[in-house]
């Protein structure tokens, strides 16, 4: 790629193949995005008035709009065409409920409306009929709490496939999912991963539907095809079968959803199967020399740099800790990255578990409890991380819960604004009561007990009141008080001291390497305990191998593992024979302007 428009040798050999199904095995910051976009617009102009429409399905919304942005450019520019003509861009998931589940798994289910999409907040789901049942070897079996039935999924087992509860990074097994989710569905309630399972379970019960598929999307693209899990490989694979051609692009090494069986293995033999065609990206356009040289050592490929050695501090460097001063590696690396002139906002310090993301953010959770837990969540999200979107979800899933009459998956349908535009009017009230800390949702800023639940009780019944009057949404008045309680809240304010400082250094974003898969930041230190790093050097043979790896192609130029203390002496000689330079060999904050990536 050698400008932002004209394509590289190998993406153009990409775009314009011939139409048959492909396999592209893609290196990190190859220009996926680029040459998919094209590559759709490729075939649609091939197809001509062929009145079948060519889909580009990944697995992330942001993924979707990215794509849905490029192609509205690429259509309106050198195509001009309308950008709309026959071409569907959306999630994987979204196309399988918008064209299956919705029409049609209705009558697989068993349930006499139109499915819906659970929040989790749902007070029938404390019903015995709608609980999962964990297996426990050393305890009682125990359900699966309400609000994490979204960590319900369907996995592999032995030769066949399973019901697993998800939780701290382990898989539990679930006694009664069939049963389950059969009651579940005849309410025409589902998850995202039911309804993956109701899916398949129509299109062998309903085969007519899958003919009418094929022709209306003879071509079907999928980003990011290492993320296919066993649920969505048996949808994709009737589909193949009843004709439509489908072609995968992606990165096996980045496959680190293997709980749902997605592995990266279906995309790394997907070239085997008769009439796909393989091809690939080995350009990396992202990284600089340095960290591309790592990321190959640690999974044998040889991708080629597009980028040269810039003359300030970038590479790949190794940072001892205790689990005493781990804030203290946070603050060396944003110290770094003011010096060497890196973008904190454009760059990350990430970890394997969310928990421990938290613990190094500063936020162990919200206090309260049931709906004013919820709501502090809310308050925190939005004065603290700035997270307007969490924290609106968050209001949206609190007043819907307090609601008497909520329409079924009515908190889904606020949170999706592109899917469900008819939610408009409500959405901007919620919306507005979320932005607004002066009449809307308190500051978290006031002491929780004597300043924000009484401001949040009082503005929460004028919001309900507006509910029931506009929307004919209704509560029962008398038991707010009861629901929304200054129970196991704190006298202190929701936000810590550190937070409420006016002059505040900026901070780095933390989070974990599951939600930064797909961006490209400045700089990176990947938070990791032994067996992490240990996995990392191993390569991409493990899941825990291909979340290092995942966290090292992050980084444009600069970055950081931070390695246990207690480690070092087993694993410095493999370190350095990866590509990693120790840190503190001269500096742990290195200045700008010393090349060659020497700190």
């Amino acid at each position: 790629m050698s400008t932002d428009t004209t394509p590289s040798a190998e993406q153009r050999e990409i775009i314009t193949a011939p139409l048959h199904p492909m396999s592209v095995i893609a290196c990190a910051g190859s220009g996926k995005t680029f040459t998919a976009v094209r590559r759709l617009a490729h075939i649609r102009q091939c197809l001509g008035d062929h009145r079948g429409r060519v889909a580009l399905l990944s697995f992330s919304n942001i993924a979707v709009e990215t794509f849905r942005r490029e192609y509205q450019a690429l259509a309106m520019g050198s195509l001009k065409i309308p950008s709309h003509q026959r071409v569907e861009i959306d999630t994987l998931d979204g196309f399988i409920t918008t064209n299956i589940l919705r029409p049609h798994a209705h009558r697989t289910m068993g349930c006499t409306t139109t499915p819906f999409l659970l929040s989790g907040s749902e007070s029938f789901l404390l019903g015995k009929d709608y609980r999962f049942w964990v297996e426990s070897p050393r305890t009682d079996n125990y359900p699966v709490p309400q609000g994490h039935i979204h960590r319900v999924v369907i996995g592999p087992s032995g030769a066949e496939t399973g019901f697993f509860y998800q939780n701290s990074g382990m898989l539990a097994r679930i006694n009664n999912g069939p049963k389950v989710a059969a009651a579940l569905g005849k309410l025409g309630a589902y998850t995202h991963e039911l309804a993956r399972y109701w899916v398949d379970l129509t299109l062998r019960e309903q085969p007519e539907i899958l003919r009418v598929l094929a022709r209306r999307y003879p071509h079907i693209l999928i980003d990011e095809a290492q993320d296919i899990g066993i649920l969505h490989q048996v949808i994709i694979e009737r589909l193949s079968q009843a004709g439509s051609q489908i072609s995968l692009i992606g990165d096996p090494n980045q496959g680190i959803y293997e709980f749902m069986g997605a592995t990266g293995s279906f995309l790394s033999s997907y070239h085997s199967k008769p009439g796909v065609s393989a091809a690939a990206l080995t350009r990396n356009y992202r990284s600089v020399p340095a960290v591309l040289d790592l990321a190959n050592a640690i999974s044998a490929r040889t991708d080629d740099p597009d980028r040269t050695a810039p003359p300030t501090l970038h590479g790949a460097y190794f940072v001892p800790y205790t689990t005493a001063d781990t804030k203290k590696v946070v603050a060396a690396f944003q110290a770094t990255l003011v010096s060497a002139g890196l973008d904190p906002a454009r760059s990350a310090v990430l970890c394997r578990a969310r928990k421990w993301a938290n613990e190094l953010a500063g936020h162990g959770g919200a206090p309260g409890v049931g709906t004013t837990k919820i709501l502090a969540q809310a308050a925190m999200a939005r004065d603290i991380h700035s997270d307007y979107s969490t924290a609106f979800r968050l209001v949206a899933t609190a007043i819907m819960g307090l609601i008497d009459n909520a329409p079924k998956g009515i908190v889904a349908r606020l949170t999706q604004p592109v899917r469900y535009p008819e939610e408009r009017a409500l959405r901007r009230v919620i919306w507005a009561f979320t932005r607004d800390p002066v009449s809307g949702l308190p500051s978290a800023a006031l002491p929780a007990i004597s300043d924000w639940q009484p401001a949040m009780l009082q503005r929460v019944r004028v919001l309900m009141t507006n509910l029931s009057t506009a929307h004919g949404l209704n509560h029962t008045s008398s038991t707010l008080g009861a629901r929304l309680s200054k129970r196991s809240l704190p006298g202190s304010p929701l936000m810590s001291p550190p937070d409420l400082g006016a002059d505040q250094p900026l901070r780095v974003r933390i989070s974990t390497v599951h939600q930064v898969k797909g961006e490209s930041l400045d700089a990176v230190l990947y938070m990791a305990t032994k067996p992490h790093v240990s996995a990392l050097l191993g390569g991409g043979s493990t899941e825990d191998g291909r979340i290092g790896y995942v966290a090292v192609t992050r980084a444009r130029d600069l970055l950081w593992l931070a390695v246990p203390v207690t480690a070092l002496k087993s694993l410095r000689a493999d370190l350095h024979a990866k590509g990693f330079k120790d840190a503190t060999a001269t500096a742990a904050a290195p200045t700008a302007g010393q090349g060659n990536g020497s700190p």
